[in-house]
């Protein structure tokens, strides 16, 4: 048994899906699975391509026991405990609850005996026409996708980014920053779409929530930002078109950070939500902190 896909067939869906091989005695699925080199960063699987890997199987293994029909998530809690391979690796999947509305899933990316993402799912069915009952949500003011660059995948002094040969990323450049030149800002703005001109669907928010670099490249740091934790909520089904990535730091102390992430539709609703702790490499103090706005 392979993942559902629905009429979705695109390089994410490809390189997300995983084969059901049958439970392991009483105590949950296991799914084979590849994690692909065309989804990384200097090398390194992405947080947000791993995220949704782990929630395709998490859905699958829902709807393979008789219930409600939960085929979104809803809310994600991921602990990322060690580097993740390139190549073969199983998600243990185990149901925990099926609610009515509401399922609990448990989804573990593991290689022989080594966990390296651990996630703790909820899931449930979005309605495509619901509308905020009250919200204080408001769509940043943004460059045009079409009048901001694509970010390319590879450049000088800077890691190969096979990531963003799958996502077509555009950093709104009246409020972003250049690889080479600091804003002396933790926040920015970007466009994300799959580059294949797949629509975004409830899934691929969860790529969204991770697909931007870490908002203190704005403060001059450098290096590889590992995530030790991230929380995402999926909100609304999201309306054609690209989504605009609002990625911001809250807090640079003790070599963390602390990140939010808000994500809009191109109907101006918010529709995915994420924050994460993660390492940061911080050499010296990038801006005063009153520039840090």
């Amino acid at each position: 048994m392979t993942v559902p896909e629905g009429e979705l067939d695109g390089e994410l869906d490809r390189a997300i899906a995983g084969r059901r091989r049958g439970d392991r005695q009483g105590s949950g699925d296991v799914w084979d699975v590849e994690v692909d080199p065309g989804w990384t960063i200097a090398g390194i699987p992405n947080g947000g391509y791993l995220l949704a890997m782990l929630g395709r199987a998490a859905v699958g293994s829902a709807a393979a026991v008789e219930g409600p029909d939960h085929p979104h998530v809803l809310t994600a809690t991921a602990q990322y405990t060690s580097p993740t391979p390139i190549g073969p690796a199983e998600v243990h999947t185990q149901v925990l609850r099926q609610g009515r509305r509401m399922s609990q899933v448990r989804a573990r990316l593991v290689t022989g005996d080594l966990v390296h993402v651990d996630v703790s799912f909820t899931l449930g069915r979005l309605d495509p026409d619901a509308t905020p009952w009250w919200t204080d949500a408001v769509a940043p003011d943004a460059t045009a996708p079409e009048d901001c660059p694509r970010t390319s995948s590879s450049g000088p002094d800077r890691p190969p980014l096979a990531l963003l040969d799958h996502v077509d990323q555009r950093i709104d450049p009246q409020h972003g920053f250049a690889f080479d030149r600091p804003s002396g800002h933790g926040q920015f703005w970007a466009w994300v779409s799959l580059a294949d001109g797949r629509p975004h669907d409830p899934m691929s928010l969860l790529l969204a929530v991770d697909a931007v670099p870490p908002a203190t490249i704005g403060l001059g740091t450098t290096g590889w930002v590992p995530t030790l934790s991230l929380t995402a909520y999926v909100r609304a089904v999201p309306a054609p078109g690209p989504v605009l990535v609002h990625q911001r730091a809250r807090l640079v102390e003790d070599q963390l950070v602390d990140e939010v992430c808000d994500v809009w539709d191109s109907r101006g609703r918010l529709v995915a939500q994420a924050t994460q702790l993660a390492v940061v490499r911080v050499d010296g103090p990038a801006v005063k902190p009153s520039e840090n706005r």
